[in-house]
């Protein structure tokens, strides 16, 4: 019976985002009135999405002043009240959450969402998942969407640029809400992230003890808080042992496959000369050792490369990735066992929590160099 109502639910909570078509399920507003006008009409004839009417309706300071206005004048124009009891009821009743990701082409959040959806289906609850590729704009308008659709609470990965007044109104709200990977401070939402510190400089150790002195540090938006923590982390290890941190081997890029082989480019290009690097995460990982065989360098061998995160790939690249392992979908669960709380309880308290991480060693490091000189003749031959 429970399967059979799970299935049922899940399949409405699907044909509801794809459709974005409000049904009497899980329209959480209700506009009552003598005739049949709905949220649709509201939002025609005020000139706006059914997304703001919702925020209008709720009273939310998301909202231009010059638009609540407008909205409030088509609401007063066709007569209709807001029933709030009915929509607070509604989302006390309901059994679907939502999850927003910054970057869904990344492995990392497919199976960061895994591990959700294997918590909070065993709980009874269908997820909405939905992918921000780091616009706020695309954040603001699918957070909206979902609870619209009435959802008792929300996990979220900030997208880059998110600021404390983005997320301030949903904990004033009282909807559950749980950041995860990236936190924004002062937001007043509970947060779940892993060490990005203490992981990265667990990683230059490693390298440090393979005889490495020329690290770089590779990848990554450079205005993100997740990067300055890595680098700091990287900063730290590099002092730890006596190095000098030299910001012409730090490398930002996008967080991905294509961006690690960026750097690799600029890499050789300004004629650097590193014998390992730390990279932001895997994917750029994985782009760094593209970019290296096509400068006919054989990471492990040639180059020392570490990532971030331990995603399955990892284990079955050529060669296996050395990376600090964060566990997605065991960050996953986490979040999704922190938002049943909050869910469950009478009063949302904002908590944070920083999960540690361990480096899981495999062939990408290679073995020890001998001498700094032999090191460095790859590159003179590569340029």
């Amino acid at each position: 019976m429970a399967n059979t109502w799970q299935m049922a639910a899940f399949r409405s909570a699907l044909d509801s985002i794809g459709t974005f078509q409000l049904n009497e399920q899980h329209k959480p507003e209700q506009i009552m009135s003598k005739s049949s006008v709905t949220v649709i009409d509201i939002a025609r004839e005020a000139g706006v999405s059914k997304s703001t009417v919702s925020l209008v309706l709720r009273d939310s300071p998301l909202v231009h002043a010059e638009t609540r206005v407008k909205v409030q004048e088509a609401i007063e124009k066709l007569g209709y009240v807001y029933n709030r009891s009915a929509a607070n009821l509604r989302q006390a009743n309901s059994r679907i959450i939502g999850l927003v990701v910054n970057d869904l082409t990344n492995s990392f959040f497919a199976e960061l969402a895994v591990g959700v959806d294997r918590v909070m289906q065993s709980a009874g609850y269908v997820q909405f998942l939905a992918n921000t590729a780091e616009s706020i704009d695309r954040q603001r308008e699918v957070i909206a969407s979902m609870r619209e659709h009435g959802i008792a609470g929300l996990i979220v990965s900030p997208a880059r640029g998110t600021e404390a007044n983005d997320l301030k109104p949903l904990a004033k709200s009282g909807l559950p809400v749980v950041q995860m990977v990236r936190d924004v401070p002062g937001s007043g939402v509970s947060s779940i992230v892993s060490d990005n510190r203490g992981g990265v400089a667990k990683a230059v150790e490693h390298l440090v003890s393979l005889r490495h002195r020329a690290i770089a540090f590779m990848g990554g938006y450079a205005d993100t808080a997740v990067f300055a923590e890595r680098v700091a982390g990287y900063r730290a290890g590099l002092e730890q042992a006596g190095i000098a941190f030299d910001d012409a081997l730090v490398f930002a890029s996008a967080p991905s496959r294509a961006g690690g082989v960026e750097v690799v480019e600029q890499m050789l290009r300004h004629g650097m000369k590193p014998t390992a690097a730390v990279c932001f995460n895997d994917a750029v990982a994985f782009g760094v050792c593209d970019g290296l065989r096509a400068a006919n360098l054989e990471p492990g061998r040639d180059f020392g490369v570490v990532g971030f995160d331990d995603v399955i790939e990892a284990k079955t690249a050529v060669p296996a990735l050395t990376t600090v392992a964060v566990d997605p979908q065991g960050l996953g669960e986490r979040a999704a066992q922190l938002l049943l709380k909050q869910i469950n309880s009478e009063r949302v308290e904002a908590e944070a929590q920083r999960l540690s991480v361990r480096l899981a060693v495999r062939a990408s490091c290679g073995a020890p160099f001998r001498k700094q000189e032999e090191k460095l003749e790859w590159q003179s031959g590569a340029l």
